[in-house]
């Protein structure tokens, strides 16, 4: 088994976006496929929706063709393409909220626990992270998995600070009390 240390892997990873810049589209997919899964699950987690996330996922990799350009190497490519990711799942879900919605509730649940049992593809704390109400689950999303700060949540899905920190506090809590009746 051949193993791989990190600052090569960054090298290599650099190499195949110049190659991608450069429009090397086989590099490109090798890229995709390098990042395909962790940006599904960033998009799943947010949007809480199989088919939705797939959606947004691939949005997500349109998107880093057309601006991989703009990356300019100052972070690790996989801060920027799953700050990209970030980014599409919350336009996506707010691009799928109909005018009905936003009028009756502000706030609808993520997955029902029927749906989450019936779908294979969850397990763990993902099974209940999907669960939670929608703005819990990507304030905790962004701050307790992707390193977000409160004031970038707030700024990014239009809420107050408090309100970013008061949603993160009601997820961690129905969280806890979710796992503890498993």
């Amino acid at each position: 088994m051949l193993h791989v240390k990190p600052e090569q892997s960054q090298l290599c990873e650099a190499a195949l976006i110049k190659r991608v810049k450069s429009g090397d589209q086989a590099a490109y997919t090798l890229l995709y496929e390098l990042h395909i899964k962790r940006v599904y699950g960033i998009c799943l987690r947010l949007l809480a929706d199989q088919s939705h996330a797939e959606d947004a996922a691939q949005e997500v990799f349109v998107q880093v063709w057309h601006k991989v350009a703009q990356f300019d190497g100052r972070s690790q490519f996989s801060t920027w393409l799953y700050s990209v990711a970030s980014n599409v799942a919350i336009n996506y879900l707010r691009k799928q909220k109909n005018w009905l919605q936003k009028v009756v509730s502000i706030e609808h649940s993520g997955m029902d626990e029927q749906s989450v049992n019936d779908w294979k593809g969850l397990n763990g704390l993902d099974k209940l992270i999907v669960r939670l109400p929608e703005r819990a689950r990507m304030v905790f999303v962004l701050f307790a998995i992707e390193g977000y700060r409160h004031e970038e949540i707030a700024e990014q899905l239009g809420m107050a600070v408090g309100s970013s920190k008061s949603q993160y506090h009601r997820a961690r809590l129905l969280l806890q009390e979710w796992y503890e009746n498993e």
